[in-house]
């Protein structure tokens, strides 16, 4: 069984995307502390992320890792951040159909 994690990142809050979503995510596989990871960037977190250089450079650094980034179309779209965010690597889906099938198939999902 793989162990898989998603993490629903919606805070426009700067130290939350610092201390915990991307310091976490920064060693969560290179630990071993899960085979899968995804933190999903929703709502407020898409315009913070697209505004932030230094949160840009710490994406950068988790998706080294492994750690794959997908963000909500609507809301980045909403925001006028789409083409920005797609320029650091980021998936742009529709979230709510992704988080629907991780809660479904025994992802552990946290949110932030």
């Amino acid at each position: 069984m793989t162990n898989k994690l998603l993490i629903v990142w919606t805070s426009a809050d700067i130290e939350v995307a610092k201390k915990m979503v991307l310091l976490y995510g920064s060693v969560i596989l290179p630990r071993g502390y899960w085979d899968e990871a995804v933190i999903m960037i929703w709502v407020p977190s898409a315009k913070l992320l697209a505004q932030d250089k230094e949160l840009q450079k710490q994406v950068k650094i988790v998706q080294e890792t492994g750690v794959k980034f997908n963000c909500c179309v609507v809301c980045s779209d909403d925001y006028g951040v789409s083409d920005k965010l797609t320029s650091l690597g980021i998936d742009m889906i529709h979230t709510g159909e992704m988080l629907t099938q991780a809660l479904q198939n025994d992802w552990k999902t946290i949110t932030f």
